[in-house]
């Protein structure tokens, strides 16, 4: 849920009528693989409801990552048009919201205000991540790791926009399971 409340905090609310007039509501069932490894993809998601799991191949397609509601799903295939690097698959019926390519770049490209606060919005979420990945392989946990108050913490900046970012996802979730 953290990242949906990043990712929504940056955006406002005409960007969130967009995403909901424009996407697709999916479900995914069970089992069912969203994202392969190596083959091209035309949306991005935004995980509303369930769990999902990310494999690498060469990781022996162990899992890597669980996304639960709220992640981002496909935003770096969509930032470098590269196919995506991870197989993403529903460990539980579960609901997204898929955003076309071709919409989001569109939009992209005709409103230079959303295409900051997307761009922005997306920036926070891979530093995150790296973040994240980074202390996970064990880089950052030297002498000066202790001098860093921050880690794990949302960004002062975003933390003001949580609390109506979250009334956002709830607002989305809401629209989503009533179409």
């Amino acid at each position: 849920m953290r990242k949906a409340l990043v990712f929504l905090g940056i955006l406002n609310d005409s960007d969130l009528d967009w995403m909901v007039a424009t996407g697709t509501r999916r479900e995914v069932p069970r089992g069912h693989v969203l994202i392969e490894e190596g083959k091209p993809i035309d949306s991005v998601y935004v995980v509303l409801d369930g769990a999902l799991s990310v494999s690498v191949r060469g990781a022996r397609n162990r899992e890597v990552a669980r996304l639960l509601s709220g992640e981002i799903v496909g935003e770096i295939s969509f930032v470098d048009s590269r196919p995506p690097s991870a197989t993403v698959q529903a460990l539980e019926n579960s609901l997204v919201l898929a955003i076309a390519r071709a919409s989001l770049q569109a939009r992209l490209e005709n409103d230079p205000a959303f295409a900051a606060r997307f761009y922005r919005a997306l920036a926070v979420l891979l530093a995150d991540r790296m973040r994240s990945t980074l202390g996970a392989l064990g880089y950052g946990t030297g002498p000066r790791a202790a001098e860093d108050s921050y880690a794990g913490e949302i960004d002062p900046d975003t933390l003001d926009q949580t609390s109506l970012a979250g009334a956002r996802f709830d607002l989305l979730r809401r629209r989503l399971r009533t179409i």
